[in-house]
């Protein structure tokens, strides 16, 4: 079974000067399994794209495997209602999914939801180390204009996140849209780990605010720096100054505000745009 990311949808537009028949292409999003070893971890809402991205994007996050080889094999299997992800881990990493459990349908805009304990919630993270990338201020101040340019999705739909990888002085080299905006960024993890690109080197740029899960998924991926167009929740704030995360907000329209660790972010003339 063949499945669209889009589909063309009558409606009537209604505007000041009267009302007319049209047709507007929007994305869809389906109910998406995760499966890891034959037990369900998580039902997320999700565009159907990039399954595999998403698959090991999810796993790296929650912190089922560490490396895009533990997982045996994959499976994606589409059904009438919905999709599964039929992920098989080696032995080693199928104890892992016992520390993490889940039992969720996740809408969109929350990738927290029905985790089963205040703890899971708000899970302890590694420290990032210093340095790692340096930033001139110019690619922070235009990442999420040059992330519009790699959203066909979002072009044809208006209605879809995306999450991309930023590298200095190359702009962006690889980005991934889903009508989830933490599902954007497990497929973009899962497609860095994919292709060996190391998230070390350079920044993830989202479309979206900052939430704890964003921030729990960008450092958990080894990424030190996080650029965002809107705004970050106090607490994701909080997590990304304590696992040294270099976080940059309301990036948009030539400038940026930063709010944790600044010093990946060059100042001073050298890096003038």
């Amino acid at each position: 079974m063949v499945v669209q990311v889009s589909q063309s949808m009558a409606g009537l537009s209604v505007q000041r000067d009267g009302a007319r028949q049209v047709s507007r292409s929007l994305p869809e999003e389906q109910p998406v399994a995760l499966v890891f070893n034959g037990t369900t971890a998580a039902v997320m809402m999700a565009t159907p794209a990039n399954m595999k991205e998403f698959a090991i994007g999810f796993a790296l996050s929650e912190g089922f495997i560490e490396r895009p080889d533990q997982v045996e094999s994959f499976d994606c299997v589409t059904q009438t209602k919905g999709t599964e992800l039929r992920i098989w881990l080696d032995a080693d990493r199928a104890k892992a999914l016992h520390l993490r459990r889940r039992n969720m349908l996740g809408p969109v805009g929350c990738g927290l939801c029905g985790i089963d304990s205040l703890e899971q919630a708000i899970r302890p993270l590694p420290v990032l180390p210093d340095g790692g990338v340096a930033l001139p201020r110019s690619d922070v101040a235009s990442a999420t204009d040059r992330l519009r340019d790699h959203q066909p999705l979002h072009d044809q739909t208006h209605a879809v996140h995306a999450a991309g990888f930023l590298l200095p002085d190359k702009g962006i080299v690889m980005s991934c849209e889903d009508v989830g905006r933490h599902n954007a960024l497990d497929k973009l993890i899962g497609a860095l780990a994919l292709a060996g690109m190391d998230a070390r080197k350079g920044a993830i740029v989202l479309t979206s605010r900052v939430s704890v899960d964003m921030v729990q998924k960008t450092v958990i991926a080894g990424c030190p720096v996080l650029i965002a167009v809107s705004a970050p929740t106090a607490l994701a704030l909080r997590l990304a100054r304590d696992a040294n995360l270099t976080l940059a907000a309301f990036a948009r329209g030539g400038g940026f505000d930063v709010y944790s660790h600044p010093e990946r972010i060059l100042s001073g003339a050298s890096d003038a745009a």
